[in-house]
């Protein structure tokens, strides 16, 4: 049976934009472990952890296109819609995608919700950065004013979801990083007038939502 997660994500994709192999194994990983919940009409979410446990990232993955349109006119912005894909939610609503870079590369990105978190930057350049970015284990991955600390230094009851670190050190043969900013290059955010991160610049340079 071929994994949901994986199926729902397919479906949402822009033409021409494909899943990396990491993800859909990140994926296999989840759906093996039972780490989802099942929605009434049918969509799956999947979490790092059983639902309603909280240690390590809290983190939602489900292709969700409604979640980031808000932000953006249907007609006016086609080009974002044909290089974007929402795949995943933070905490405070938040969101993490796929975009095609002017190079063709597929990079994983973040919009904040604008109520809450403003990071709007590649958080990572591929998908095994993103993952290790996970398995560090910040409580939500879209306050980049944590990115400069372990996860936790400021919270001295943090539990590291250790079943997800293992699971990444076996999986990728890697070390997990001590802080995000060891992956995130340019924590960039709305209120920023410039910033050297890629994806800022493109949305800036593109999309009113940065005006």
């Amino acid at each position: 049976m071929q994994n949901r997660l994986y199926s729902q994500l397919e479906n949402a994709l822009p033409n021409g934009m494909v899943i990396p192999l990491e993800l859909k194994l990140l994926y296999e990983w989840i759906e093996a472990n039972g780490f989802y919940v099942d929605n009434d009409n049918g969509t799956r979410i999947g979490f790092l952890c059983r639902f309603k446990e909280f240690f390590g990232t809290s983190i939602d993955f489900e292709a969700q296109e409604k979640d980031v349109w808000y932000w953006f006119d249907e007609n006016k912005d086609a080009e974002f819609r044909s290089r974007f894909c929402s795949f995943a939610r933070s905490g405070d609503g938040s969101i993490c995608g796929l975009w095609k870079s002017d190079n063709d590369e597929i990079k994983v990105v973040h919009i904040g919700s604008g109520s809450g978190s403003t990071l709007v930057c590649v958080l990572a350049d591929n998908m095994i950065d993103f993952i290790k970015f996970l398995a560090i284990g910040y409580e939500e991955i879209c306050w980049e004013e944590d990115f400069a600390n372990p996860p936790n230094e400021k919270n001295p009851d943090f539990k590291p979801n250790v079943i997800f670190q293992e699971w990444v050190k076996d999986t990728f043969n890697v070390e997990i990083p001590k802080t995000a900013l060891e992956i995130v290059k340019y924590p960039a955010t709305m209120e920023d007038e410039s910033s050297e991160d890629d994806f800022f610049n493109w949305c800036k340079s593109k999309f009113s939502f940065l005006e």
